[in-house]
């Protein structure tokens, strides 16, 4: 594996050049004629580094690219290339190189962790085991590839996701997560003649707002955060209806069932107000257990390679590796470029990590394709 670590390192002016194109080709989720574009240079990157073409699979308009490689049983590589900014982006925030800092929008998250898929594959002389998933709609939460990355996923003895790492450790765990949308129905009146004959909607807001946040349980890291709320029209009108968004993390499955059935049973308050939930649980938690032997085996290989001692670290954010998890096929996440800003104005990517971090996944590719042992088995989701 020196050997190869020897040629990645080599061959990074090459790899930054393919992520200078991905990320000049910008990918918000909400523009199909962009994520569509973007899936032509992915297509074309990955058949050039691996000399195979890739299926191009389409949801409601939204493309997904697959390849397999021989039964491509043994592991699959998973990623996405949408990313949160809108086109127009890179006038603000350019691709640049500058002091060993690459960025540009979406670069951390994740157009570089596609790179180095790639460039991890392509330097293995056999892939037979091997599939590979890039979807156009994670940011939004897979509506229209999740089925197909559960499938693939079941199909497969391991997952290894390329999304960006923590700080440079690796993600074994990640929360699950829950999306509502509650909708408050009162009765307007004129807020100065009549205030008594209206059923206020911003009031039962407020209560519900509290009821709500009292479904948190920090001790068993489950957060419930009211987050988008509106109500009313005008100053001078008993406001009859009210709306308000609500994110939920939990670290357990328990716990995700638990909160959705109190949310779904809270009563309204305010006399004559009627609630209406919508949504639910949308990523299963993915627990330690599910990232176990593949963190051991990724920190066997990090060592050998003389990259010294990889961590790994449990966060809130979710990605499709839950979905993985949640079908219990062992997943390891946070793969892709060690760097940081993911969403926001510093955006980054640390260039002197992306050969060292392309290096472990074809090393980790490597084990998991050359041997039934070298597998890990399926674990409870």
């Amino acid at each position: 594996m020196t050997a190869i670590a020897t040629a990645l390192q080599a061959g990074l002016p090459a790899l930054l050049a393919d992520i200078e194109e991905l990320v000049r080709t910008e990918s918000p989720s909400d523009d199909l004629a962009a994520v569509t574009d973007c899936a032509r240079v992915v297509a074309a990157l990955g058949t050039r580094l691996t000399g195979t073409a890739p299926e191009w699979i389409d949801g409601s308009g939204r493309p997904a690219l697959r390849w397999r490689f021989g039964s491509g049983d043994r592991v699959l590589l998973l990623g996405h290339f949408d990313t949160v900014w809108p086109v127009g982006s890179l006038a603000g925030h350019p691709f640049e190189v500058t002091d060993g800092r690459l960025t540009g929008p979406g670069c951390f998250d994740m157009k570089a962790g596609v790179v180095q898929m790639f460039h991890a594959l392509s330097v293995l002389d056999d892939l037979d085991g091997v599939s590979v998933l890039l979807t156009g709609d994670e940011e939004i939460g897979a509506p229209t590839s999740r089925t197909l990355i559960e499938d693939e996923a079941r199909r497969t003895g391991a997952v290894l996701v390329l999304e960006a790492s923590e700080g440079g450790a690796l993600k074994t765990a990640r929360k699950g997560m829950s999306g509502y949308e509650l909708t408050i129905a009162g009765r307007a009146a004129h807020a100065g003649l009549e205030p008594h004959r209206g059923v206020n909607t911003t009031t039962e807001l407020a209560h519900q707002v509290l009821a709500l946040s009292a479904l948190a349980d920090p001790a068993a890291g489950t957060t419930v955060t009211p987050t988008v709320a509106s109500s009313g029209t005008t100053r001078n009108t008993v406001p009859d209806t009210a709306r308000l968004l609500v994110d939920v993390r939990v670290a357990t499955a328990a716990e995700q069932d638990r909160v959705d059935r109190a949310v779904h049973g809270l009563p309204p308050v305010v006399e004559g107000a009627s609630l209406t939930f919508s949504g639910g649980p949308n990523r299963p938690p993915l627990p330690v257990t599910a990232s176990a032997e593949l963190f051991e085996l990724a920190r066997d290989h990090y060592a050998e390679l003389g990259f010294g001692t990889l961590r790994g670290v449990a966060v809130g954010g979710a990605s499709d590796g839950n979905l993985t998890a949640g079908v219990g096929t062992p997943t390891l996440d946070g793969l892709g470029a060690v760097g940081g800003g993911a969403h926001a104005d510093d955006e980054h990517v640390v260039v002197a990590e992306l050969p060292r971090r392309t290096a472990l996944v074809a090393a980790l590719v490597a084990s998991l394709i050359s041997g039934p042992s070298a597998v890990p088995g399926r674990v409870e989701p």
